[in-house]
């Protein structure tokens, strides 16, 4: 997260004030209060006018944009919108807090905002169209992210939120994983991490919550095992096979090797032979490639549900290659969460699967 730089906070750090509410320094940061709020959570303060108009409909496009591949709608954050002049002292202590102002605009609640920057900012602001954003760690409380969004214009700042649409949403989606490894991580199933090494050759992070399901060779099942109203049932597994050809990273080929390994491994009832796994077709799953830890990975996200159709979900897979093991893998965690948002479910797959290591065998020297 801190690795993404913007160009304002080298800038602006001086010019913002941003001491707290108390304004008497940085020598009462450890004082501060806890934030508050739960994983995927945004409180964004914005004028409702300008909320209702252009600059609205492109927030809303970067943080509650629909989660791709899913059964029904659901936006990637949580998000509460306030009007800045009903900021409370209990609203400024959230974990993720937005402020979203053009500096032309006289309403009330954008003049708010806008009397927290001095002229020198705002007028460098208007030498430099492309000065749009700034980063506050620790505002208000501990554990805190202030983001500022700005504009001297709605139009300059429309055009800054739409070149910068990826890196503003990922900007909280890393943050939110980061915090969720914390809780998610503190304890360990070690027999399970042990497994995933002996048998696949990785390294990955196994929660004390989550138990070993099933394992072979090249196949690791780990389940959560004492879902509830307030906890979904959620699953995860590992695949191993050689790595051959291009064509196996392409969409169908990953779709068809999931199924496969799904049919042989995954049952709703290991009783009922017809009962095993299979992608549902009529929803299409979406992909996306990317890098992770030098490995060109492919994630795909989209819904399943048995072959005799008594349960489904959605579920969360990266189809990763390791080119020097000649190795492929496939990481899928899927939830079975009947009538209730699978939102928080998916971020916490998202967080034990991007914490995997295929390359671990090579980068031990074995």
């Amino acid at each position: 997260m801190k690795a993404l730089s913007y160009t304002l906070l080298i800038l602006f750090s001086a010019l913002l004030i941003s001491c707290g509410e108390n304004g008497k320094g940085s020598f009462l940061e450890n004082q501060k209060p806890k934030a508050r709020g739960s994983i995927g959570e945004i409180v964004l303060a914005i004028d409702s006018t300008k909320w209702a108009g252009p600059v609205g409909d492109e927030l809303r496009e970067i943080f509650e944009a629909d989660i791709p591949g899913m059964l029904r709608s659901e936006s990637i954050f949580k998000v509460h919108r306030v009007d800045p002049r009903a900021m409370t002292r209990m609203l400024k202590m959230y974990t993720n807090l937005i402020y979203v102002t053009t500096f032309d605009d006289k309403k009330g609640g954008s003049q708010v905002i806008n009397a927290q920057f001095t002229k020198e900012s705002k007028d460098k602001a208007a030498a430099d169209p492309s000065l749009y954003s700034l980063r506050m760690e620790d505002e208000f409380a501990s554990g805190q992210e202030v983001l500022y969004l700005f504009g001297n214009t709605e139009e300059e700042l429309i055009a800054n939120l739409r070149k910068n649409k990826e890196r503003l949403r990922n900007l909280f989606e890393v943050r939110e994983r980061g915090r969720l490894e914390k809780p998610l991580f503190a304890r360990k199933n070690s027999q399970a991490e042990h497994d995933a090494r002996e048998n696949l050759g990785i390294e990955i992070q196994a929660p004390a919550s989550y138990q070993v399901a099933k394992l072979s060779d090249d196949f690791l099942w780990m389940r959560s095992p004492s879902p509830t109203e307030n906890r979904p049932d959620i699953s995860i597994f590992f695949y191993e096979t050689d790595y051959t050809s291009e064509e196996q990273t392409f969409p169908a080929n990953i779709l068809s090797l999931r199924d496969s390994v799904a049919g042989k491994h995954i049952f709703g009832d290991p009783e009922d032979p017809n009962s095993f796994m299979v992608s549902e077709k009529q929803i299409p799953p979406a992909f996306r490639n990317m890098v992770i830890n030098d490995n060109f990975t492919v994630e795909m996200r989209g819904t399943w549900k048995t072959n005799n159709i008594s349960m489904g979900g959605t579920y969360l897979g990266y189809l990763m290659v390791d080119q020097a093991k000649g190795k492929l893998y496939y990481m899928e965690g899927f939830v079975y969460y009947p009538n209730e948002l699978h939102r928080d479910a998916l971020r916490e797959i998202q967080t034990i699967l991007l914490n995997t290591n295929v390359s671990w065998k090579e980068s031990q020297g074995a």
